[in-house]
């Protein structure tokens, strides 16, 4: 019986437990098993307010770095199915810790993750209770920033929106923006491959029936030839005045060498042209001599 009793108490869980006593290093919290040594340590540091013997306080439990259960009157900030924005403060083979503003991170499971996470990066996480009754994170939150978006609203296409990528997949990034609406980035709208968890400024590009935005990280077409041309003479030059593409090299090669569709490829390559910089040889696309 006793045995069973002392698992009641794990580490990574908020539980309110009764002050037995007081001594020079802080309160010892009653672990119910009928042995005082098994009782757990509230030490002064970890106290938010004064304890005495008798009180009931919420604390969350941890392990100490000699592997002892301890307790904390800094209890996570958000509450049980919620989702925030969250700090990733470690990272293990395992998974992730993030700081939900208790004594210690909470972990994240490698199978809660999107992608590779690195210290410092702020992404969107739920706090969930796992199987084994402990307190978990996971960035799988579809579900609660669709119950979280309004429908856009008061904006047009070309307006500006910020917010933070929340997944990703084949076909492109979702994006939870600042006036909480779900934005679509399709790949073909990306100049680089965002992170999950990085804050984009992008530009709408259609507004759904739905009330939900496409986006594009792209500047407006106009602005976009001059940087794409750019770009395309800047190839040509670290290579030696050609390269192997052309208008009638696929769109996947296209997309795949440069990062931009067909039909901006065949402006910027038109731009070039007009300007008398580059022609078309055999496949090929070749600088022209400005002498």
């Amino acid at each position: 019986m006793i045995e069973k009793q002392q698992k009641k108490y794990q580490p990574s869980t908020v539980v309110t437990m009764k002050v037995a006593r007081v001594g020079e290093m802080g309160a010892f919290l009653d672990a119910q098993t009928g042995n005082t040594s098994d009782d757990i340590l509230l030490h002064k540091l970890q106290q938010t307010s004064p304890v005495k013997p008798g009180d009931k306080v919420s604390v969350f439990l941890y392990k100490d770095p000699h592997g002892r259960l301890t307790a904390s009157m800094r209890t996570p900030r958000m509450r049980e199915g919620q989702i925030a924005r969250l700090k990733v403060i470690n990272t293990s083979r395992d998974g992730a810790f993030l700081d939900v503003g208790a004594e210690r991170g909470i972990f994240m499971p490698y199978a809660g993750m999107r992608g590779k996470l690195q210290v410092g990066e702020v992404v969107w996480a739920k706090l969930y209770t796992d199987k084994s009754g402990r307190l978990a994170m996971t960035m799988k939150v579809e579900d609660e920033i669709r119950r979280a978006s309004r429908p856009a609203d008061n904006v047009k296409v070309g307006d500006m929106v910020s917010g933070s990528v929340y997944n990703f997949t084949e076909q492109g990034a979702f994006i939870f923006t600042d006036e909480r609406f779900i934005a679509f980035l399709d790949k073909r709208e990306m100049t680089t491959k965002p992170r999950v968890g990085q804050t984009l400024t992008t530009r709408i590009t259609f507004i759904r029936d739905d009330g939900r935005i496409n986006v594009s990280m792209r500047p407006i077409k106009e602005k976009a030839i001059n940087l794409d041309a750019q770009m395309l003479y800047d190839t040509l030059m670290a290579r030696g005045g050609k390269m192997p593409y052309c208008d009638e090299t696929a769109s996947e090669v296209i997309r795949e060498r440069f990062g931009i569709s067909k039909s901006a490829f065949k402006r910027a390559l038109g731009h070039l042209m007009k300007e008398g910089k580059v022609e078309q040889k055999d496949g090929w696309t070749c600088l022209i001599s400005q002498e």
